[in-house]
């Protein structure tokens, strides 16, 4: 398929349009071929007025011949000459009476006929028309020089010519034998209506083609301002927002639209907000992120600078623990950071596979009792259901291990963490229950927030970089479910952390 490249989408509209008329315009074409036909037809009519014509002169005397001439050359609009077997002119209808017709001298015609000759030309030219003699004729002109009088001669046959007269107007020749003494009958005639009626035809179709360019152009241009404008505005808001000149850049929804010009705006109205709170999401988690480094790197910088002016062996020890210990902040800050920037590309290209959530808690769970032997104990308790669900095994199992890592940072000594899984048809869930002081209601929301932790006081400053449940509920959103926290059903002290993924449907059946 071929393609225009670097023109503009108003102009291609146009030149398809302008297509079109270009190929009606190839009636010209078919008026050179209705003007074939029409001289087809008077090349017959010559042959036949000549031959009707040399009978009736056939065996008549001088003086009746010349009115015979005079009476058809008038009537029928003709110039007739006879010549005798020596070629000499015998009679000319034009000297016995006035002329029927007279040629027209181009000179004296107005501009617009000697347009019509060039137009005539031109369509010659275009249609590779056979060059076509040109009149010329004198009243001595010898029988010799009609070569269609001497075919006639040759064969006995009437012989047809054309000619073209100083005006371009047909000139039609016929010569026939008369009588057997070698006698040769010549009429001629100026056939001004097939050029006038193919001039006026052509002049029709030219006002027609006019006429549908000047509305095609118009429509062009009304269909381009249609589809033209309204992408040229998306264009430019969309370079605003490229640029980010503007923070807030209005992109036109054209809710008046249906079609789909009205379905892209929107998309890119969509698109456009989708990106800003990205964008604005971006710049606050680099924002926490430069927050949340600055704390132990500042403790660490201020631990270095301190041990290099002290001498006391076990204050230099506390010192050198303390850094050890912004280290492994810093490390782990690191490491959450890392997970939670490239989460949701690494989710976006996953492809979900059928994953039973009931066995995953189970690996999860055995697992976490042989690395975890002495602390506090983890009970998985299966209530029922399908719990087949698409997803990313390795994320759902990261989702748990944070739910299992919250839970028991939580649980009070003695206290024993719960992980209940179920299936009620439409999804598959996974609680993870505490013994713990539970999550305010005001700040259910919040601990989902990067960088927000509410930790117990006992508990060593730095050990939990608040990205856990983030990331935790981002993987639960990104298979289409959702991560919530209530109070216990069972009205006990503690928290009640639920993770709900739709099942695989597919598997189902």
């Amino acid at each position: 398929m071929w393609r225009i490249r670097g023109v503009s989408l108003t102009t291609r509209i146009l030149f398809v349009n302008v297509i079109a008329l270009a190929l009606l315009a190839g009636g010209f074409f078919y008026l050179d071929s209705y003007r074939k036909q029409l001289i087809e037809e008077r090349f017959k009519l010559a042959r036949a007025e000549a031959e009707i014509a040399a009978e009736a002169l056939e065996g008549a005397d001088a003086a009746r011949r010349r009115q015979l001439l005079v009476r058809i050359g008038t009537k029928q609009m003709l110039r007739l000459r006879l010549y005798d077997g020596e070629s000499h002119l015998l009679a000319d209808s034009f000297a016995l009476a006035p002329p029927s017709f007279a040629l027209i001298d181009p000179e004296s015609e107005p501009w617009y006929q000697q347009a019509a000759r060039w137009l005539d030309r031109g369509v010659d030219f275009i249609v590779n028309a056979p060059v076509i003699e040109r009149y010329s004729d004198t009243a001595e002109r010898p029988a010799g020089s009609w070569p269609e009088i001497q075919a006639a001669r040759t064969s006995g046959q009437t012989a047809v010519y054309l000619r073209y007269a100083p005006d371009r107007t047909p000139i039609i020749t016929a010569a026939t034998p008369v009588g057997a003494q070698g006698e040769v009958l010549l009429s001629l005639r100026n056939a001004l209506d097939i050029t006038q009626s193919v001039r006026d035809a052509r002049q029709t179709l030219v006002i027609i083609i006019g006429l549908a360019l000047l509305l095609s152009v118009q429509l062009s241009l009304y269909l381009a301002r249609t589809i033209v404008q309204p992408l040229r505005a998306l264009v430019r808001a969309a370079v605003r927002v490229r640029l980010g000149r503007e923070r807030e850049v209005v992109v036109p929804r054209l809710p008046e639209r249906g079609d789909e010009i009205g379905l892209l705006a929107r998309a890119v109205s969509d698109m456009t907000t989708a990106l800003r709170q990205r964008i604005d999401a971006v710049e606050t988690f680099a924002a926490d992120v430069a927050h949340e480094l600055k704390n132990p790197l500042a403790s660490l910088s201020s631990a270095l600078e301190t041990m290099q002016r002290v001498e006391d062996a076990g204050l230099r020890r506390q010192l050198a623990d303390i850094a050890a210990h912004d280290v492994q902040r810093i490390d782990r800050l690191i490491t959450e950071i890392a997970d939670a920037s490239r989460i949701d590309a690494e989710l976006s290209r996953a492809t979900f596979l059928p994953v039973d959530l009931a066995a995953l808690a189970a690996q999860v769970v055995g697992a976490r009792d042989v690395r975890t032997r002495g602390s506090v104990p983890v009970r998985l308790r299966r209530d029922g259901g399908d719990c087949v669900v698409p997803g990313d095994a390795a994320r759902l199992e990261r989702v748990l291990e944070n739910l299992l890592d919250n839970a028991v940072s939580f649980s009070p000594p003695g206290g024993v963490v719960e992980v209940i899984v179920w299936g009620d048809g439409e999804a598959a869930h996974i609680a993870v229950v505490d013994e713990g002081p539970g999550i305010p209601e005001s700040e259910r929301e919040k601990v989902f927030e990067r960088f927000h932790s509410v930790r117990p006081v006992e508990e060593a400053f730095g050990a939990h970089s608040g990205l856990g449940l983030a990331i935790a509920r981002t993987i639960a959103e990104a298979h289409d479910g959702t991560l919530t926290i209530a109070d216990r059903p069972d009205g006990k002290r503690g928290a009640w952390l639920v993770l709900s993924v739709p099942l695989d449907v597919e598997a189902d059946e």
